[in-house]
């Protein structure tokens, strides 16, 4: 039996590498069902798995078993409104690239991806991306963009993909570890990729000047590797995260602000919305917690299904 990881999923083939750095196509065999998880996608990037070489042909192989997941990060399924897609699995750290626009990332959908890697414990880095092409204004927008998550505790940073100094900062801050880098099409995500490892060669489109939006040039989640134990996934642009099988109740302690104070709301159960005392809405009323952010929550709150696009 041997052993390795899944670089890429392209939905019926998976891409493995054993143990020894050789690569496999492999298929999976039968139906995997993996418990508590509804997905689309029963094995994903970055998934630990068994598989057994195919007789005849020594470089494809069938999958026979996947290992527990330390983490893994989903959005809602492009069909299947009820189902859950598997970004990536065993991911050390996630950055979300920001753009004020071309395209605009609005604070929902950063919001969204943060609630998403609160849930899933892992650790999401913003990173404000084009800086090159702002105005002072649009320069000081971007800041008071990023003092809302810097106060809650969010590691944030200002690049340009173009400038030596940020990409080789954001390098290394990959150094040993697994990064999954995501965001909307078109804010910069291959082009940064392709300045930390120029022989990754992603492919990167210009921004459609009718909608404002990038187009689509990673159909599906791919691992590299780079030096040592060093490994970019790259991500499907994509629209929205969604907040997957999560109560009432929970989702307030995936806002780490709330989290902070909720103990001095008047009510153990409180949802923070209509009930008298509550320490959350104080905090925005005083401006302790962005508005911004007490809105997304509300949405997310009052929303029929998980995420609606």
């Amino acid at each position: 039996m041997n052993k390795g990881i899944v670089y890429r999923s392209t939905g019926s083939w998976y891409l493995v590498k054993d143990t020894s750095g050789e690569f496999y196509s492999c298929r999976i065999k039968g139906k995997f069902r993996i418990q508590g998880i509804k997905s689309t996608n029963p094995i994903a990037v970055g998934d630990r798995v068994d598989f057994e070489v195919e007789k005849q042909v020594e470089s494809l192989g069938i999958i026979t078993a996947i290992e527990p997941r330390d983490n893994y990060i989903v959005r809602k399924s492009v069909n299947l409104s009820k189902q859950t897609h598997i970004i990536a699995s065993n991911i050390d750290q996630a950055f979300l690239l920001i753009t004020l626009n071309n395209p605009p990332t609005f604070v929902s959908f950063i919001d969204r991806f943060l609630i998403t890697s609160e849930a899933y414990q892992i650790q999401a880095i913003l990173l404000f991306n084009k800086m090159d092409t702002y105005s002072d204004e649009e320069k000081l927008e971007i800041n008071y963009m990023q003092s809302i998550y810097k106060k809650i505790g969010y590691t944030c940073y200002q690049i340009s993909s173009f400038k030596k100094e940020d990409v080789d900062f954001v390098s290394r801050l990959m150094e040993g570890k697994s990064s999954m880098f995501s965001g909307h099409s078109g804010v910069g995500k291959s082009t940064l990729i392709n300045s930390i490892a120029p022989n990754l060669n992603l492919k990167t489109k210009i921004i459609s000047e009718q909608h404002q939006q990038g187009q689509h040039t990673t159909t599906y989640a791919e691992m590299f590797d780079l030096d040592g134990n060093t490994r970019i996934i790259d991500t499907p642009g994509i629209k929205g995260f969604g907040v997957v099988d999560m109560e009432s109740e929970e989702l307030g302690n995936y806002f780490p602000e709330f989290l902070k104070i909720k103990n001095s709301c008047k009510f153990n159960n409180c949802l923070h919305v209509d009930e008298p005392k509550c320490a959350v809405k104080d905090g925005v009323e005083n401006k302790m917690i962005a508005a911004s952010r007490y809105k997304s929550y509300l949405q997310l709150l009052e929303e029929d299904t998980p995420y609606r696009n």
